[in-house]
């Protein structure tokens, strides 16, 4: 799982294939977050991606979300060219990219106030002012009641926890035909190459940033949902 283009341990062109193997319910993510929109923002007009990866999210969303325009953001370039290439297919312009940018740097980007802003599985590499940064940019930019949803790799409430939930993650991923190595080398990168926070920290942490509304809506085993109105 050698880094070279990316923040995830696979390259960009490998990402799609690769995090079904390693994330339980994956699909899910996506799933719930389309399920939600439509039940609180079903009129959304501009719904921006951050994190975008290879624009999975997007892809899936637009079929709901047929009248919604779109716009996907990710601070890896090769994640941005693999999202380009899923999308040439789409030619009514309800589709638009940002420049590679993280997100505690969107608002320099922006120019308009989205009313959905998704985060899938991208928050967990900032450490914690950097989080802070990203989350606080998110509400910022969102319109007036706007949503935000992030999924995230969480952290157990105890260290004896995080070791059997990682023995557990590992036991997933070798049932997926994951080698042994490959295996260990990605349950190194806890508190490494990715920063867990608790349940109860995002809480704490989107109330820091101002939303009004704050739920868990998502929880299994190492990974988590949240979603919180401005």
């Amino acid at each position: 799982m050698k880094q070279s283009d990316n923040t995830t341990p696979y390259k960009a062109n490998d990402y799609d294939k690769n995090v079904r193997l390693t994330i339980p319910f994956y699909e899910l993510f996506h799933n719930e977050t389309i399920d939600l929109v439509k039940s609180l923002k079903p009129d959304a007009k501009t719904w921006l991606d951050t994190g975008c990866g290879t624009g999975y999210m997007a892809g899936e969303a637009i079929q709901h979300f047929p009248e919604t325009t779109f716009i996907l953001s990710d601070p890896a370039e090769a994640m941005l060219i693999n999202a380009k290439n899923r999308f040439l297919k789409y030619s009514s312009g309800n589709v638009r990219f940002l420049d590679s940018v993280p997100s505690d740097n969107l608002c320099s980007k922006l120019d308009t106030k989205p009313d959905v802003i998704t985060a899938i599985m991208c928050h967990h590499y900032l450490k914690a002012e950097n989080r802070l940064n990203a989350t606080a940019a998110c509400f910022d930019l969102l319109a007036p009641k706007g949503l935000y949803i992030t999924f995230e790799n969480i952290r157990p409430l105890n260290e004896e926890s995080v070791q059997s939930s990682l023995e557990r993650w590992g036991r997933f991923q070798l049932s997926n035909g994951r080698s042994h190595v490959i295996v260990e080398e990605h349950l190194k990168r806890f508190d490494k190459a990715y920063f867990p926070i608790t349940v109860r920290e995002h809480l704490a942490l989107l109330k820091e940033c101002g939303f009004r509304i704050i739920e868990l809506f998502w929880f299994s085993q190492m990974q988590a949902g949240f979603y919180a109105i401005k």
